[in-house]
């Protein structure tokens, strides 16, 4: 009898991890990706106790590794460059391993790459899904002396696994435009590595600049220079990309003088050669499946950075996968629906704290900035942090739920 073989569209965290799960439960599987060649080691990422269980069980939890900096220090900043200690993001409830995409993605690759058929420069272009399976028109690219030259194949698939991202062709293809199910939530992010630690502040220390609207977040590892965060409010969001990413980052800080941090932090955005800028938005989807085609992680549901779980349920969401599967051998419709029944309501109240959150990173109003002020005073001895942290404490127990246990 032959293996079930399954597609899985995506090299990102969800996409590697359900290719490797599937492997695990006994599937053969064709991991396919857009892109030339593999991602560079991204940016800031935080694992929570849902993620960490579920990489345990795909063996790789030990392979991500853990770039906390216990001596770590956080500090909230004013442009003028007053500080303050605050709450950096390794002092929240449930331990979150602070790494960088990469280190998950490193992680999964190597453990998926010698036993799953890899293929770059390809893309779905066309379904085709019928009670036997799903017939897949792929496009593959390559380039060669003449320039770049594509050819289309059609193969047969039992499953086809949409892991590939906010803007997924799988999605297109099988539910829809992005339009249907993308929720702006009006914010723009700017992210990338910095080069060297901002004037005053050690390569180990973190940083908030939080005002209305708008914030700046320096998150620092062992072993790898600071990552930058930038986040402000937006009430036209095509306006922001038809001008260099650098300029709309001027104006929304602007037009208040930028003093020695924002203005240090500005310029190494500005200098950098690999950055992301990009709009916010959720995906909301009345169903994530159809018959034999799935979508997973930000392609189905994306929590965005605010709710610090988007990595975690992917591997959460994929892990889980595995399992239906495994239980409703030649039955992947029944599979699904499981899937999705278990999934859901935890996905959806992650999205509903991911807006909630929001706030935590970008102060709305001047009350928010005001009420973090006072938050932040208060973190400023161990004995306000150690009652703060109590406070959080239930707020991030859901993020160490093992919503993929079998």
């Amino acid at each position: 009898m032959s293996k079930p073989r399954a597609l899985v569209v995506g090299m990102g965290i969800g996409g590697l991890a359900a290719a490797l799960r599937l492997r695990d439960i006994g599937w053969e599987t064709v991991l396919i990706e857009r892109a030339p060649e593999r991602r560079g080691a991204g940016y800031f990422v935080g694992m929570f106790g849902t993620g960490q269980a579920a990489a345990a069980r795909l063996g790789v939890l030990d392979a991500i590794g853990n770039r906390t900096d216990p001596a770590s220090i956080t500090y909230d900043v004013e442009r003028d460059g007053r500080r303050r200690p605050g709450l950096g993001y390794g002092d929240l409830p449930g331990l979150p391993q602070l790494i960088l995409r990469g280190d998950i993605e490193t992680a999964l690759y190597d453990a998926v790459r010698p036993v799953t058929e890899m293929r770059f420069g390809t893309t779905p272009v066309a379904f085709d899904e019928h009670a036997e399976g799903v017939d897949v028109t792929l496009r593959t690219t390559a380039r060669g002396p003449a320039g770049e030259q594509s050819t289309e194949a059609t193969e047969r698939f039992d499953l086809v696994v949409g892991a590939d991202g906010l803007r997924s062709t799988v999605r297109r293809l099988a539910f829809g435009p992005d339009a249907d199910y993308l929720r702006p939530l009006d914010h723009i992010i700017g992210v990338t590595v910095l080069q060297e630690p901002v004037p005053g502040f050690l390569a180990t220390d973190g940083l908030v600049l939080a005002e209305p609207g708008r914030s700046v977040w320096v998150f620092p590892f062992t072993d790898h220079r600071p990552t930058v965060l930038f986040n402000y409010r937006t009430d036209d969001e095509d306006a922001q990309f038809r001008r260099p990413p650098a300029e709309s980052l001027r104006a929304a800080f602007g037009p208040e003088p930028t003093g020695p941090v924002l203005g240090n932090l500005l310029d190494q955005f500005e200098a950098a050669d690999d950055f992301l800028f990009d709009s916010v938005h959720q995906t909301v989807m009345p169903t994530w499946h159809t018959g034999r085609v799935v979508l997973l992680g930000d392609s189905a549901w994306c929590l965005t950075l605010y709710s610090g779980m988007g990595a975690s349920t992917a591997l959460a969401g994929a892990d889980l996968l595995g399992t239906v599967l495994q239980r409703n051998p030649g039955n992947p419709a029944r599979a699904l629906r499981e899937w999705e029944m278990r999934l859901r309501p935890f996905i959806a109240g992650h999205q509903k704290n991911g807006r909630r959150d929001l706030v935590s990173f970008v102060p709305q109003t001047d009350r928010d900035k005001a009420r973090r002020t006072l938050t932040q005073t208060l973190l400023g001895n161990a004995t306000g942090k150690r009652v703060m942290q109590r406070v959080l404490a239930s707020q991030f127990r859901e993020k160490a739920t093992d919503v993929a246990a079998a």
